[in-house]
């Protein structure tokens, strides 16, 4: 391990668009994809003149977030400016919640290599995106589609210290913010971006080290990487007894560094006042009652669920409900099956690893997943034939059994094919018969193999067992006669 002196302290920032239809502060729709700047108006342009409506959807999407995380959900809070200038921010200030902000304290676990990870949420706000600047040979230029577009700000505390850690929270909070319906949690998409807070101190120390911030990752092995690459980038600083500095950095992908940006701000230098043409955000009882009981089973208690009812594991479960589409296709399927736990092991194996899946284009029958876990459990087919009927089934329809009878993949149980089987694997491995008559026991297992191979693995394993230790004997008794 590098720097085994020192640990690195994390807190994590996470941008999270919500899924409203129109922008936070006006009527422009937050489609993504959209051709530049055409979903703008003189609202989240800033022109002079223009008042901010707020949405109140956005506000119900914060308040299920709350929920989701255990936090405390404000009944009044309130906006505010923070003033700075950027290209991709035209009104040269950000709506915002900085002082009483709508959601606060909280939790969320994240199962790690090390066990599960309690990471303390300090506050969830409200605010509108800015801009996105698009760089080119000819200069740089400004698409405001993204400008308005409504986010909630999630901040944890520094509960976090390895870059796996980091990871599996970032994918975990993503998993339980697409189930609470609050986002569609599409990353390609920028969806969601998460910006890591690090500083590092001496193992054993409790002051906290100076703390650097790397912005806008948009992904889990990106988080982890970012981490990793800062992490040994202010160890170096300390051991060579250089100091580290309070930044705003970038994480190269290519590279795999982090590179200055500017010297971090401080809260003082964005000017925060409270927004004057929005009134305070009131939230009543019955409204968050009313989401809250709206809410579905979230990750954690459908995890419970697949353990009570069907034996599978924590891990399984964080698998399967880390994506909301994958856990509906199993929990149908489980009441279809005999073999829950295989038909687990399919989506989590086939389904999820998926090119199309990511694109959104598995249309999977529940009933089709269910009858491969039957045909597998039964033994009519084999690990690798189910695998590849997933596979299959995952961008076309037909009858699994049908298929399997019609192709001739189902297993062998010929008792005659299966001799020949053996026959032709005897013959072609003399060395497999000298070791066996030596007393070496593993000559069973690797006629298996052999046998499998040239039944392209659908030998039936206990007919094909039974017949290879015949042939065995046989042999033996035919040497010692």
């Amino acid at each position: 391990m590098k720097h085994p002196d020192y640990e690195a302290v994390i807190g994590l920032e996470i941008h999270c668009e919500l899924n409203t239809r129109t922008k936070i502060f006006c009527a422009c729709p937050t489609a993504f994809g959209a051709a530049t700047n055409t979903q703008v108006c003189p609202v989240c342009l800033g022109l002079p003149g223009a008042l901010p409506t707020l949405n109140e959807k956005a506000v119900e999407f914060a308040v299920r977030a709350g929920l989701a995380l255990d936090s405390r959900v404000a009944r009044v809070s309130r906006f505010d400016r923070k003033n700075y200038f950027y290209p991709d921010l035209p009104k040269a200030y950000q709506i915002t919640q900085f002082f009483e902000p709508i959601c606060t304290g909280g939790h969320l676990d994240a199962e790690t290599a090390d066990g599960v990870r309690r990471v303390r949420i300090t506050r969830i706000h409200l605010e509108e995106d800015a801009g996105k600047l698009i760089h080119t040979p000819d200069g740089t230029l400004a698409d405001c589609n993204r400008c308005g577009v409504p986010l909630i700000e999630i901040v944890t505390e520094p509960d976090l210290r390895t870059g796996e850690e980091a990871a599996a929270f970032a994918r975990k909070l993503r998993s339980v913010l697409v189930w609470a319906g609050v986002t569609d949690g599409r990353l390609q998409e920028g969806s969601m971006r998460f910006d890591v807070n690090l500083s590092v101190r001496r193992r054993g120390q409790t002051a906290l080290g100076v703390r650097t911030e790397m912005k806008n990752l948009g992904s889990f092995t990106s988080v982890r990487r970012a981490v990793e690459a800062e992490f040994d980038r202010q160890c170096g600083l300390l051991e060579r007894g250089e100091p580290v500095f309070q930044e705003t950095r970038r994480f190269d992908e290519k590279r795999g560094v982090s590179v200055l940006m500017r010297r971090k701000e401080n809260a003082d230098d964005y000017r925060y006042f409270p927004e004057p043409d929005l009134p305070p955000v009131v939230v009543s009882d019955a409204l968050i009652e009313a989401l809250r009981a709206d809410l579905p089973r979230l990750p954690d208690a459908r995890k419970r669920f697949y353990r009570e009812t069907w034996g599978l594991s924590d891990f399984d479960g964080e698998m399967l409900t880390s994506e909301r589409e994958a856990a509906e296709l199993f929990e149908a399927a489980a009441g279809l099956t005999r073999y829950a736990r295989l038909a687990a092991q399919l989506v989590i194996g086939e389904v999820l690893q998926s090119v199309d899946f990511e694109r959104e284009r598995v249309r999977l029958n529940p009933a089709r997943l269910a009858a491969v876990a039957d045909l597998q459990g039964d033994g009519e087919i084999n690990p690798q034939t189910a695998r590849q009927l997933v596979r299959s089934l995952c961008g076309q329809d037909f009858d699994p059994a049908d298929y399997v009878r019609a192709h001739g993949l189902g297993r062998v149980r010929d008792v005659k094919t299966l001799r020949e089987a053996v026959e032709a694997a005897l013959s072609e491995n003399p060395k497999i018969v000298s070791d066996f008559l030596r007393g070496k026991t593993a000559a069973a297992t690797a006629l298996m193999g052999q046998v499998m191979r040239k039944t392209n693995g659908r030998a039936d394993p206990q007919t094909a067992q039974t017949l290879i230790a015949q042939a065995l004997e046989a042999i033996k008794d035919a040497s010692e006669s």
